[in-house]
């Protein structure tokens, strides 16, 4: 029976003949695959970037089947490259990493969407990551990476805020004005979101909303290639689902990267610490459990098997995430995937 070290043996031996045949990126040691199921059988296992018909290949770079009575397998492995980092700086920029208004820390980059109106490509992400919770202007600059990872105006400035929805706070503290829907709410949950909070002033590109339903926002990027419609591990959206209790949904974000769980609430009305004491009481919200960590705020929220949007990530606990209703994100901004 051939044991592990007769092929590390082969395996060191012919490592460098291997590794000069073209488009070979790697050699190991695994078991030989066989019409995509695995025989037991231990095998040099020799990584290439694409596999090609024998026929399209010189001699000399052809794979043996067998070298030294050890079986050769081939598997394609694509380009292999070292992995940025979710607080990197990335062009084209995807959804799931660091990016923030320049006067915050950092949240994250949530999904592209297009203007209704006028088919403009456009950020998503929360207010209070590219709106700093109500202080900023149109035009203001949004980094990729936020601030707290390195990122400097203008050097990484990847788009300017176009609009986004007013958070109401309690009191009429935090530049929300008096908050109308403060008394009649019941709180079921008290969570606290980690963000930055900021001095009042006016500002002439919110959309008030009656009630606090969403902290959403949205930016213009900067030049056309400067983002890419993909989200990290999990691709490209095409669409939105309902959310349903017992639901699973995952998420990219830039603090705890691919994450997943499952809907346990719906219709949570929640009172949500914005820093000091700035609360902003919110309706109709889903909740999870522990998916995220401060600086995901921002993160779109999908389906756990398909690239349908459920909801934006806004605020969270060490128990449970708080999501505004992806659909009512959509209606208040006027856009769509």
């Amino acid at each position: 029976m051939i044991t592990t070290e007769q092929v590390r043996q082969v395996k060191e031996l012919n490592l460098k003949t291997l590794k000069l045949k073209q488009n070979v990126s790697g050699v190991g040691i695994g078991h030989k695959i066989v019409a995509g199921k695995s025989t037991g059988e231990l095998c040099l296992t020799i990584l290439v970037k694409k596999k090609f018909p024998k026929s399209t290949l010189l001699a000399k770079d052809l794979i043996p089947q067998a070298i030294d009575s050890i079986a050769t397998d081939v598997k394609e492995v694509g380009n292999i490259v070292a992995f940025k980092a979710r607080t990197d700086r990335w062009r084209p920029a995807p959804g799931g990493v660091s990016i923030g208004h320049y006067a915050i820390t950092a949240g994250t980059l949530g999904a592209f969407v297009k203007d209704v109106a006028t088919g403009q490509t456009l950020i998503l992400s929360n207010n209070h990551v590219m709106a700093n919770s109500n202080d900023a202007s149109k035009g203001d600059a949004i980094l990729q990476p936020g601030s707290a990872d390195g990122g400097k105006n203008p050097q990484d400035r990847i788009a300017e805020l176009e609009r986004f929805i007013t958070i109401q706070f309690q009191g009429g503290g935090g530049n929300g004005g008096t908050c109308s829907i403060a008394n009649g709410f019941s709180s079921v949950l008290n969570f606290l979101a980690k963000i930055v909070g900021s001095e009042h002033r006016l500002i002439s590109t919110k959309i008030a909303a009656a009630n606090n339903e969403v902290d959403a926002a949205l930016a213009k990027p900067a030049w056309d290639d400067v983002i890419t419609n993909d989200i990290i591990d999990i691709g490209v959206i095409t669409g939105t689902k309902a959310a349903e209790i017992g639901m699973a949904v995952r998420k990219s974000g830039r603090t705890t990267a691919t994450t997943s769980g499952t809907i346990e609430m719906l219709n949570v009305n929640v009172d949500v610490g914005y820093g000091g004491s700035k609360v902003a009481t919110f309706e109709n919200q889903i909740v999870t459990g522990a998916i995220s960590s401060p600086g995901d705020s921002g993160s779109l929220v999908v389906d756990g098997s398909e690239p349908l949007a459920v909801g934006l990530l806004f605020a969270g606990s060490d128990t449970s995430t708080v999501i505004n209703p992806i659909d009512r994100v959509l209606d208040l901004l006027n856009v769509q995937f």
